[in-house]
């Protein structure tokens, strides 16, 4: 009894429990500002000047729906760079998940190498979107760059110009995203190592080969690996920018303008702000409705252990 009067005192638990708390706001109250003033209010104000007409000298002017309409239907460099960042996005984002499932399988069973080759294989998802690793791929992909002298080497033709050519262009940036698997590598090392080793061991008693094991069992199980990494990758493809915008800045044609390279430009270049903030909301429309698609679908291919 002297425990609980002294416990529900002033100086008891209960003050103690409003010191803890009050340290606990303190403490968070740096990303809650943060949060605050450089997230939620630009989000806000963004939205706002997607309705205005704005130039970032003068004060921006109510427009209504204009830049929207202006958009949708008088706009067609804004459908092609829609159209080639979508194309990126469907191409570079599968092409990458299996890229980094093949080399997390083989990195499944480890060796004394395996920390510095799963080191190496990561270090492009850090340097990746970085302009300088941009800038050596572009010389890379020269008339008289590596690529082509590897071409010489094997006697075959060497002055193509990668960058200069509407339809190879587009694909040394979908290599060059490719090339950045090492962060979903890595999470799928994590969900294989989660798989029981049980279930493996009953398959190879019942006779199932290396492959029919891979489909029965480590597919299904990697799941809601493959789905965590599907979302990530789809945002970051539709949110690409550095690529294109370094190594061949939209051209030729217009065949590699991503829509962040587009907003970009119109925002800034042609003093555009409302007419860039619509452009950017409707990607943040975009992105939302394939995002929502895919939790949609995962009812249907995701497997979870609770069910």
């Amino acid at each position: 009894m002297k425990a609980g009067k002294t416990t529900g005192g002033p100086g008891g638990f209960g003050a103690f429990i409003n010191r803890e708390q009050v340290a606990g706001y303190v403490f968070i109250l740096p990303f809650i500002i943060g949060l605050v003033c450089f997230t939620i209010i630009p989000i806000i104000i963004s939205l706002c000047l997607s309705f205005t007409k704005y130039d970032i000298l003068s004060a921006p002017v109510f427009t209504g729906l204009s830049n929207y309409v202006r958009m949708f239907t008088q706009d067609p460099t804004f459908w092609k760079s829609f159209r080639v960042t979508l194309f990126y996005a469907v191409v570079s984002v599968p092409l990458k998940l299996i890229m980094a499932l093949f080399v997390a399988v083989l990195f499944y069973r480890g060796t004394r190498l395996t920390a510095f080759y799963r080191a190496v294989y990561y270090l492009p998802s850090i340097m990746g979107s970085s302009v300088a690793v941009a800038v050596l791929w572009k010389r890379l992909f020269a008339v008289d760059g590596v690529i082509n002298s590897l071409l010489a080497f094997f006697g075959i033709d060497s002055q193509i110009g990668w960058l200069s050519r509407p339809d190879t262009a587009i694909w040394t940036l979908i290599v060059l995203s490719v090339w950045q698997f090492g962060s979903s590598m890595l999470v799928f090392l994590g969900g294989l190592k989660q798989i029981p080793v049980s279930l493996y061991e009953a398959a190879t008693v019942d006779g199932c080969s290396r492959p029919k094991q891979f489909f029965s069992i480590t597919l299904p199980m990697l799941t809601p690996v493959i789905f965590f990494n599907l979302i990530q990758q789809t945002i970051n493809a539709f949110t690409a920018f550095t690529q294109s915008y370094i190594i061949t800045n939209g051209k030729p044609l217009d065949s590699t303008l991503f829509y962040s390279v587009y907003m970009y430009r119109r925002s800034f270049e042609f003093s555009e702000m409302g007419y860039g903030a619509a452009m950017a909301w409707f990607m943040l429309f975009v992105v939302s409705v394939l995002t929502a698609l895919i939790f949609k679908s995962s009812n249907s291919w995701v497997y979870r252990a609770s069910e």
